[in-house]
């Protein structure tokens, strides 16, 4: 069995997925939708980052890929309606990356309150500046939270830490941690805030999320940060309070275009902006992070291939059956319809074939079953389950 990796994924996932009996292919770019669907036939296992476009055509050009491996946060680049039609399952990252987020997004607000850039600057062309005019502490400073998920949750308690005031708002009903407290709009969130951070997810309600209307709300001299999504600021309209002295800062980290490999030319109309600080796309590259991204995806891909296993897959119902010895394992993703199991035992039991374990979930559309069986067994069997109506794929683990 073969995977391909893509765009520089720790060696961590290599090894695992080695460890577990498959070639492993790696390139350090990402690739465009002809130059993956090209290479994906005879591939059961993909990994990529968030640069790569997992389309339909591209699922559709992939007959032999049982999962795809997203080594980050979000799964948006990936159609998973497409992936889950094929039975591929799919798998994230969701937390290993948080404290790394949380680390720059302080980061960067330190620089900008203490205005580090223009110091900077002038350091290098040779100009000792110690003036204090325009640097602030953050301590006492109200920073508002865009998204309240599992970094914007843990920026509130490490900014609390800072003696910054916290308040946030979210769509969805989230319990405020510390002394954060929860704004019911947007607009109350922006009235309040000093700093303004996004850590919004990539659903597609969140394009333009942050636009003319809402640089306007904020308050004159308040600083503005995007690590999340590049879609969901207009950059355009950013610049434009920037350079009018409104926003006394930005920090930016995601674009709505980005170079697809180091080297390539970056282009943003944020570029040249004076207390600017723009970062290729770097949240979560620490190499903490990638070596836990790299082991939390590369054992999830390595347990879904050798046993089925689905935990904490984002598009398959959630299965994890422990080992029974002496046994085939059948690994059965199907339509969510009744009669499924009881046509599959059936079968089994039709060729007298005892079932020594057996699990079923459901999620939406899917089905998914595990079924332990003896190893003798007719190849009957497999031709008559793979021929169910209902199959959407079958595999037999041995």
């Amino acid at each position: 069995m073969k995977a391909l990796l893509l765009e520089n994924i720790h060696p961590e996932a290599v090894r695992l997925l080695e460890d577990a009996g498959l070639d492993v292919i790696q390139q350090r770019a990402s690739l465009g939708q002809a130059e993956l669907a090209a290479a994906l036939p005879g591939v059961e296992l993909l990994g990529i980052r968030s640069k790569t476009q997992v389309s339909a055509d591209v699922l559709a050009a992939a007959p032999d890929l049982l999962a795809v491996g997203a080594f980050c946060i979000g799964t948006d680049q990936i159609d998973l309606a497409a992936a889950s039609a094929l039975g591929v399952a799919v798998f994230n990252a969701p937390y290993s990356n948080t404290r790394s987020v949380v680390e720059l997004t302080l980061a960067e607000i330190i620089a900008l309150t203490r205005r580090l850039t223009d110091k900077d600057k002038a350091m290098h062309a040779g100009v000792w500046d110690k003036s204090a005019a325009g640097a602030h502490e953050v301590r006492g400073r109200t920073l508002g939270i865009v998204g309240y998920g599992n970094i914007g949750a843990q920026l509130s308690v490490v900014a609390e830490a800072f003696g910054m005031r916290v308040v946030f708002y979210d769509t969805a009903d989230k319990l405020a941690l510390g002394n954060a407290r929860r704004c019911v709009s947007l607009d109350e969130l922006l009235e309040a805030s000093d700093v303004v951070s996004l850590h919004v997810d990539g659903r597609p309600a969140n394009s333009s999320l942050f636009g003319e209307k809402e640089f306007s709300q904020m308050r004159p001299g308040a600083l503005f940060l995007n690590l999340c999504r590049g879609f969901v600021i207009d950059h355009d309209a950013l610049r434009r309070y920037l350079e009018s002295g409104h926003l006394a800062g930005a920090a930016v980290d995601v674009f709505l275009e980005e170079p697809r490999s180091a080297g390539e030319p970056f282009v943003s109309v944020l570029r040249g902006l004076p207390n600017v600080i723009l970062t290729p796309h770097i949240g979560g590259s620490t190499e903490e992070a990638q070596a836990d991204i790299g082991a939390f995806v590369g054992a999830k891909l390595a347990d879904f291939v050798t046993d089925g296993a689905s935990s904490l897959s984002v598009n398959l119902p959630q299965l994890a059956l422990g080992p029974t010895a002496g046994s085939h394992r059948l690994a059965h993703i199907h339509s969510n319809v009744p009669g499924v199991m009881a046509e599959i035992n059936s079968v089994l039991a039709e060729h007298g074939v005892n079932v020594e374990a057996q699990l079923l979930g459901t999620r939406g559309d899917l089905g998914y079953a595990l079924t332990d069986i003896g190893v003798d067994y007719p190849d009957e069997v497999v031709g008559q389950l793979e021929a169910m109506r209902q199959t959407v794929r079958l595999r037999v683990l041995s």
